[in-house]
């Protein structure tokens, strides 16, 4: 209804963010992403064959979708080279994609010096120790569960959910919520069905 005001969205769930995080969280203009226990839960499945398999989780890639659409930059950087990587980032639109890149701080200045965009407002999650120098270089570095404990440590945040379960998610709904974009990412589900 035109002039209405819906109360915000909210749901027993969702964590409470702290302040402090939220602040963080406000200025974000770029995420870049591990894959492998990030988007992935970390295991790396093989065929007798040799086929590499690999699983990604449905809501991480609505949650990026979503992002996107609210005007976020999403971008990738993997240490592996993996055409399933490859494939999925391509179906979820995603334009920025660095894979063989161990080096993950310097691939994210390298991406960001092409990119009007200073640490403040990029966000990083990562789980393991090559993820480290990129998400302590971040303005918001994000893990897991899941990860490695130093990184745990030196994180921003770490969610609640472990990595390739939905934990991509909940980073989407952290910096969308901040940013009061995600009531208006959630409502068209809302909406009366004709």
């Amino acid at each position: 209804m035109a002039g209405s005001t819906r109360a915000p969205i909210s749901h027993p769930m969702m964590p409470e963010w702290p302040e402090d995080l939220l602040e963080k969280a406000r200025r974000i203009r770029l995420i870049a992403l591990d894959v492998d226990g990030i988007m992935s839960d970390g295991r790396l499945y093989f065929s007798a064959a040799g086929d590499e398999l690999k699983a990604f989780n449905i809501l991480d890639g609505l949650g990026l979708k979503q992002l996107m659409a609210a005007g976020i930059t999403v971008a990738v950087i993997t240490g592996r080279r993996s055409p399933l990587t490859e494939k999925r980032m391509r179906d979820l639109g995603i334009p920025h994609l660095m894979q063989g890149r161990e080096d993950k701080k310097v691939a994210l200045q390298e991406l960001v010096s092409t990119m009007d965009i200073t640490p403040d407002a990029i966000a990083y999650m990562g789980d393991d120790l090559p993820d480290l120098p990129a998400l302590r270089f971040a303005g918001l570095g994000l893990t897991v569960p899941n990860g490695y404990w130093l990184v745990k440590q030196h994180a921003d945040y770490c969610t609640r959910t472990n990595g390739g379960a939905g934990a991509v998610r909940e980073a989407c709904d952290l910096i969308l919520a901040a940013q009061g974009k995600l009531d208006a990412a959630l409502q068209p589900y809302l909406e009366p069905q004709p």
